[in-house]
């Protein structure tokens, strides 16, 4: 494992909500903390109050569905660091309460696919090549209840099935570098009080983010391919 001093863990969609707690997390923990965000400012304004609590955190514009943005943000932290030690592919949306599988609007499932799925895919090809280089890498992929083939449901079609095919991505990446280091787990953080989940919702940003902190820094001999909850396995 890197010293504590100095490790790096990116944070995609961390300005706000249980991206936001997540990174509040593991700059408690010492992490020299990536934060991006859509809006370049959205996520250098949550990396100045991230400082401001004596951590280390930066602020980057990103847009996971654009091919040329996660190249550019690559490039940029191998040059300034060099490593990632942490990737929490947290950015996400299109909870689509408002349709049901055999009436989709299309445009919203394309969306949904992009976001939720092509955008942690093309992220961890992004990284994976310089985990690799140092032997060492965390990579969680915040997944849903949503999505898990115990829990069926109507509604949400898009966001349910697009995070289930980030549950087989999990699986997928964490047998391929089984070995090598790198440790690739999924987490469903609950029903939690986000813009997403709404005031109602019985879980605390902190709640949400444990279990993904958990896992970002999970010793040598830690799972991989596996989906949690509340820090234990759970059913896909």
């Amino acid at each position: 494992m890197p010293d504590p001093d100095s490790r790096v863990a990116l944070i995609t969609g961390g300005n706000r909500g249980i991206g936001r707690g997540i990174a509040e997390g593991l700059v408690k923990a010492g992490y020299t903390v990536i934060v991006t965000a859509r809006s370049a400012r959205d996520a250098e304004a949550a990396a100045a109050d991230l400082q401001a609590g004596k951590g280390n955190a930066v602020g980057r514009g990103l847009e996971v569905t654009d091919a040329g943005s996660v190249l550019a943000l690559y490039r940029w932290v191998e040059n300034n660091y060099d490593r990632c030690d942490v990737l929490v592919n947290n950015a996400g949306g299109y909870f689509d309460t408002n349709q049901q599988p055999s009436t989709p609007d299309f445009s919203v499932i394309q969306g949904a696919v992009d976001v939720n799925l092509i955008g942690p895919w093309r992220m961890a090809a992004a990284f994976v090549p310089l985990m690799r280089r140092h032997g060492y890498g965390r990579i969680v992929n915040m997944s849903s209840g949503a999505g898990q083939f115990v829990n069926p449901r109507a509604t949400t079609p898009a966001y349910s099935v697009t995070k289930a095919a980030l549950n087989m991505l999990t699986v997928r990446l964490g047998s391929e570098l089984k070995g090598s280091g790198i440790l690739v787990n999924a987490c469903n953080p609950g029903w939690v009080r986000t813009d997403m989940g709404g005031p109602n919702a019985p879980r605390s940003v902190e709640e949400g983010a444990d279990t993904a902190i958990w896992l970002a820094t999970l010793p040598d001999d830690g799972p991989t391919a596996g989906y949690f909850a509340d820090r234990k396995p759970v059913a896909w």
